[in-house]
């Protein structure tokens, strides 16, 4: 890999990137509490990083890819916390929960004519 200046400036801004969230996720972990945090903005940063992934690993390897792979790691973890200690809002878990009997016995009757 060649080292110049767009090289040296994307391992410069990976790492003061990484260094800046840092702090959020050691927060996170330790206090288990998320409830600050958007659920829908998680969700949408997981969903978009998982479409960004087919443009970034056709790239030559570089600070592009630890950038990415730090910033795919980071926001998978804050999904799977803020399920673990929030866990799904409540009208999430009750919209679910009203959804459910309406396909099961739907499906029943269907299965049963």
């Amino acid at each position: 890999m060649e080292t110049n200046l767009p090289t040296i400036a994307g391992f410069i801004s990976t790492t003061l990137f990484a260094l800046g969230t840092l702090p959020m996720l050691r927060k996170a972990y330790s206090t288990k509490n998320l409830a600050s945090y958007s659920l829908d903005n998680i969700l949408m940063s997981n969903v978009g990083n998982l479409i960004y992934s087919i443009y970034v690993f056709q790239l030559p390897p570089g600070p592009v890819w630890v950038l990415y792979v730090y910033n795919l790691v980071s926001t998978a973890l804050m999904l799977v916390w803020y399920l673990r200690y929030e866990g799904l809002p409540k009208r999430l878990r009750f919209s679910s929960y009203l959804v459910k009997p309406r396909f099961l016995s739907t499906l029943c009757c269907f299965l049963a004519q």
